[in-house]
């Protein structure tokens, strides 16, 4: 059992890697150039080779698990809402919530070793930010999981997941893409992602307050992990020994919300590509 002050640093560096990593990436990603795809993507020629057997039998259990868990999110979470309110949804959709979210991680590699198309420097600040927010800040802080705000994170984050992993079951299971899925699938985050940001920004807002005391300190767990090469400006903004609380949470929130232009930009980029292609086929 290690020491109360070792674990404290240690929860330090472990919010730091998720909370630091994704935007380390995005800088590093967009510098360069992008990397061809290990694998190349099932087809019918294809189906004789056993890895692609593999790929496809993984991805199809991978994508209908997940879906069916999310499916459980949303259906749960409509019913606590209009059975007992914004403040029972949360304690309804906690199991499949953290299961479903959690499941996630695996894109990480999926994305690493070219299993799926998904860009790395998509898919890793989007992973952990919600990693993050569903484990050290919902699970982790009681006095978040009866606000509303809850409420339309979980809402935004299943209907979203929902359209996406059937969109994504049909495609590896089935070779087919219904064009009104397609269209829901690349045209319903325009409205969900905004509202899943707003929601995720004032949780971590909400549990601020109820931050300081704890065995760990999430604002703190920012600063604590070295990134080699950052600037020593920034190492000093955000060193909690050298500023206030206050300042700290502005740079936790600035960071939070620095990945949300490349993301947003990307996926309307890929909206425009997806939805041209399917109306020109």
């Amino acid at each position: 059992m290690l020491p109360a002050v070792q674990r404290k640093f240690a929860g330090h560096n472990m919010l730091g890697f998720f909370a630091w990593v994704p935007r380390w990436w995005l800088v590093k990603a967009t510098t360069l150039k992008p990397r061809p795809q290990c694998l190349p993507p099932c087809n019918s020629s294809m189906a004789g080779d056993d890895g692609s057997v593999v790929r496809w039998l993984y991805l199809s259990l991978y994508n209908w698990v997940t879906f069916f868990g999310w499916l459980q999110v949303l259906y749960h979470a409509i019913l606590a809402l209009l059975g007992g309110g914004h403040e029972a949804v949360y304690a309804a959709v906690k199991l499949p919530l953290l299961f479903s979210q959690t499941a996630a991680i695996a894109e990480i590699p999926h994305s690493i070793i070219g299993l799926v198309r998904s860009p790395i420097s998509a898919t890793l600040p989007q992973v952990c930010g919600r990693i993050l927010v569903t484990w050290y800040i919902v699970w982790s802080f009681p006095e978040t999981q009866s606000h509303v705000l809850v409420t339309s994170l979980v809402l935004s984050w299943s209907i979203t997941e929902v359209i996406r992993y059937s969109f994504f079951g049909l495609k590896e299971a089935f070779g087919i893409t219904p064009f009104w899925l397609l269209w829901l699938r690349y045209s319903t985050f325009t409205v969900l992602y905004p509202i899943g940001l707003i929601s995720e920004v004032g949780l971590i807002f909400t549990a601020m307050p109820h931050m300081k005391g704890r065995s760990f300190y999430i604002c703190a767990g920012l600063t604590s992990l070295y990134i080699p090469g950052a600037p020593p400006s920034l190492s000093l903004c955000l060193h909690p020994s050298k500023v206030g609380s206050d300042m700290t949470h502005c740079c936790f929130c600035f960071f939070w919300l620095s990945g949300f232009p490349y993301l947003y930009r990307y996926m309307l980029a890929q909206r425009k590509k997806v939805l041209s292609k399917a109306k020109t086929a």
